[in-house]
């Protein structure tokens, strides 16, 4: 199987540079992975609703960019399905059954993800109501994505 997770905006942070490694190289013998950044759009604080649509709208743009057709996209959005790790288990085991061996999942920057990006998406799915910093949220699913492979492959890692 192959995973993408594609990004906005550049991750500076050493400590979340080194967990994503740490993981990206665990999921090395489960699945190929892949990690896209695109260029957030630099935007003043105070944006009126229309100036964030069009940043959410140029973020999407480029996020498009790097999704081909036969790719099985889910969208990370706070309004998405709240699953546990067992269902993201379950999702990644379905798509592979189902013959969907790319799967792309997408954060949005920090004003969230398109229209556009929202329609692509195959499903929406979220960890919890919170908000967490989207460059955090890199981290936290590419530690979800190897504990889901741990469960499907039936490792005792997600207790």
């Amino acid at each position: 199987m192959q995973i993408k997770i594609i990004g906005v905006g550049k991750l500076k942070e050493k400590y979340l540079k080194m967990g994503i490694e740490e993981y990206t190289k665990r999921l090395g013998s489960y699945c190929k992975i892949q990690i896209v950044e695109v260029p957030d759009e630099k935007a003043p604080e105070n944006l009126s609703d229309k100036e964030m649509a069009q940043v959410k709208d140029k973020e999407g743009e480029r996020i498009l960019a790097k999704i081909r057709d036969n790719e099985y996209v889910i969208a990370m959005a706070i309004e998405g399905k709240l699953v546990s790790s067992e269902d993201l288990a379950k999702e990644l085991d379905q798509c592979g059954i189902s013959g969907k061996s790319s799967v792309t999942f997408v954060i949005g920057g920090s004003l969230g993800l398109s229209p556009s990006v929202v329609k692509r998406a195959n499903s929406k799915m979220s960890f919890g109501r919170i908000t967490l910093p989207h460059q955090l949220m890199r981290l936290v699913l590419t530690e979800q994505i190897y504990r889901a492979f741990r469960i499907n492959a039936g490792h005792s890692y997600h207790k």
